[in-house]
């Protein structure tokens, strides 16, 4: 079974480059980020027609979460990340599928960016990875895989930013947000790509300023975190930096994971 985030940056500007995508690497299934757009404005007559079941979490010119499934999920347990009811932000979606290995629960996550970090947007991102840990945390007791992919937002580790020292004081590579991180591995998760790839640089987005692309000037803020369960059927993980050089690409590409497990019957 093959799992993937993809960061859109603009669903309907991108969707000739998502179902083409979609097409070429067959995923399963599928958590979008970003889609800029409300749910009635989201392409689903096009994703329908290729096939896929589609759940959207939108929000008018930003923000917007997506899951896309070759079969529908069992049921969708989340549209909002819980513990802030105040939160109108749509950057979460969750859903549980039904497995030859059990119950898989995918969650789709659009992390705050937290800058300028002077602002209440830095605390406003460490808050929802605290929300995160917890909803994390309370499912880790049970017997579920869980898959939580996405768009987080954390250079973990000096390893995943071109440039570390001209990065320090960003909000994607601040002590306080890799601690964050950290603290949800510290739960028992696993970062797949670093599981599979523990060395390397290794990136996911590259900014549409300064040469970026061209220069490999990138960061690695794209994740995937597995449960131990899941971790037990870890595959393969990889990144699809070759969408970056597409015609109109989105500044981030796909990250993907394939499990031991498969439809059920």
């Amino acid at each position: 079974m093959k799992i993937a985030s993809w960061n859109v940056n603009s669903v309907r500007k991108r969707t000739a480059n998502l179902l083409a995508w979609l097409e070429r690497t067959t995923p399963d299934i599928v958590v979008l980020q970003e889609l800029k757009c409300q749910a009635e404005q989201f392409p689903r007559l096009e994703l329908e027609s290729a096939g896929w079941h589609c759940e959207v979490v939108g929000q008018k010119a930003f923000n917007g979460v997506a899951m896309l499934s070759r079969r529908p999920p069992l049921e969708i347990t989340a549209r909002a990340l819980p513990g802030d009811p105040a939160d109108e932000q749509s950057r979460y979606v969750e859903a549980l599928f039904d497995t030859t290995a059990g119950n898989l629960r995918v969650g789709g996550i659009y992390l705050p960016n937290g800058n300028p970090v002077a602002t209440e947007k830095f605390p406003y991102k460490l808050g929802f990875m605290r929300r995160l840990r917890e909803r994390m945390a309370g499912f880790l007791i049970g017997d579920d895989m869980l898959a939580f992919g996405g768009d987080y937002n954390v250079c973990p580790t000096d390893m995943d930013v071109y440039a570390p020292a001209a990065w320090a004081d960003d909000a994607l590579c601040r002590p306080e947000s890799r601690d964050a991180f950290r603290s949800l591995l510290n739960l028992g998760l696993t970062d797949a790509f670093r599981a599979l790839h523990p060395t390397g640089h290794d990136y996911s987005f590259w900014d549409y300023q300064a040469g970026a692309w061209s220069k490999d000037h990138g960061l690695r803020i794209d994740h995937w975190l597995l449960s131990p369960q899941a971790a037990d059927r870890l595959r393969a993980c990889g990144i699809d930096k070759s969408e970056r050089g597409k015609p109109e690409p989105s500044d981030h590409v796909p990250v993907w994971v394939e499990l031991d497990a498969a439809w059920k019957d």
